[in-house]
């Protein structure tokens, strides 16, 4: 599972770091490009949706496998498009595998180690995407200079196949407890405290995406960055991202709201920062390597903080909150993209720190977003009234 989730992040942002190139050899803008992430963010968010009512009683394994077969075909029509409609549905269909895949993940999680382990193992799942963000945009810019952007997707065709027979031979067998239903959906979200929750998902991950997606053009045009200098800070950027995963699996069991607090606010400066000093290649470094720290911290708090108040309904729970993720990239992808090419990349950046600071002010502080908090207020009226 770990190497699928760094398959499916890699493919779905490895647009980032060949922006520019897809876009020259397409015959698009770099802001239309970028809506290559905001499509499959769409359909992700759609499948995330109807994933766990879709698949009914099906086998949650062949589920998981279904998803990675199609994300072998997506890349198949991405690294052979011949134009910029092909891929944007060649994307589309990523989409489906990405919603699909993360719907189930943290669920199956759950089923797979005991309840005190979860944090640990979604950090393990989660070392995915950190390999993902350490290697896929460095690696991948420098091979896009080299071999061409469609010779970076055919190299993952392989590595994707590898994994679906991985799957196969080791994935046990999963049942579905139950069959899942829109209302299933409905009722998880009707409670107060997991939609202000998804309000918050949207709101950090959506401030962090309408900056990482526009970062090539932001590193090429203020920082002055070359492809060796791009691949050193995309690979600082990414390797940053251990450090978040190590922290995420060890302190989101104890410590989660801190960690949902800490994440939006950390990254609305550093984001700031770079629009200062994005100029210096030095302190840009040292900016992005926060940055990624907190970016795979992020992942990890959410999903734990899931696990932890909706355990009671971790499918549906997944399925909205992955629904939200998407969503928000969607909606940071477009968003920066619309403020790069109508104003300009600091005007991006500039959505993105106010998104997250609206998170910030959102996530509180935290009490609203856990499920007992109302039970522990009737406790605390009670003690208060007893002689």
């Amino acid at each position: 599972m770990s190497l699928c989730v760094a398959m499916l992040i890699a493919s779905e942002f490895m647009p980032v770091s060949l922006l520019t190139p897809i876009a020259d050899s397409l015959g698009a803008t770099e802001g239309q490009t970028g809506q290559a992430i905001s499509i499959s963010g769409f359909f992700a968010v759609t499948a995330s949706l109807l994933m766990t009512t879709l698949a009914g009683r099906i086998d949650r394994k062949w589920a998981l496998v279904t998803m990675t077969g199609l994300m072998l075909l997506s890349l198949g029509l991405i690294a052979a498009a011949p134009t910029f409609i092909v891929l944007m549905l060649a994307r589309a269909l990523l989409g489906i595998c990405i919603g699909g895949f993360w719907a189930l993940g943290t669920a199956v999680i759950m089923r797979l180690v005991p309840k005190e382990s979860v944090s640990r193992a979604l950090a393990v799942m989660y070392t995915g995407q950190a390999v993902a963000a350490a290697f896929a945009a460095p690696i991948g810019s420098y091979l896009g200079g080299i071999i061409g952007w469609r010779g970076v997707f055919w190299i993952l065709v392989p590595i994707v196949a590898l994994n679906l027979v991985w799957q196969l031979l080791v994935l046990p067998s999963l049942p579905a407890d139950d069959r899942q239903s829109f209302r299933s959906l409905l009722a998880v979200l009707k409670r107060p405290y997991f939609a202000r929750g998804i309000t918050a998902v949207i709101l950090t991950f959506a401030g962090a995406f309408s900056m990482f997606a526009y970062l090539r053009p932001f590193l090429e045009t203020v920082t002055g960055a070359d492809v060796v200098t791009l691949s050193q800070l995309f690979l600082v950027l990414g390797c940053s991202g251990f450090i978040g995963t190590w922290a995420g699996g060890r302190y989101a069991n104890d410590h989660v709201i801190r960690l949902l607090q800490m994440v939006p606010l950390t990254m609305a400066v550093v984001t700031l920062g770079l629009i200062g000093f994005g100029q210096l290649v030095v302190t840009t470094a040292a900016l992005l390597a926060i940055w990624g720290i907190m970016n795979t911290a992020m992942s990890i708090g959410w999903m734990a903080w899931l696990s932890q108040n909706v355990g009671d309904a971790p499918e549906a729970a997944g399925s909205l909150i992955v629904a939200a993720i998407q969503a928000s990239i969607l909606l940071g992808a477009a968003l920066g993209g619309a403020l790069l090419d109508h104003i300009g990349v600091d005007a991006a950046f500039m959505g993105s720190a106010v998104l997250s600071g609206i998170a910030v002010l959102l996530v509180g502080s935290g009490n609203r977003l856990l499920k007992d908090t109302s039970s522990r207020k009737c406790c605390i009226i009670r003690h208060r009234l007893m002689p």
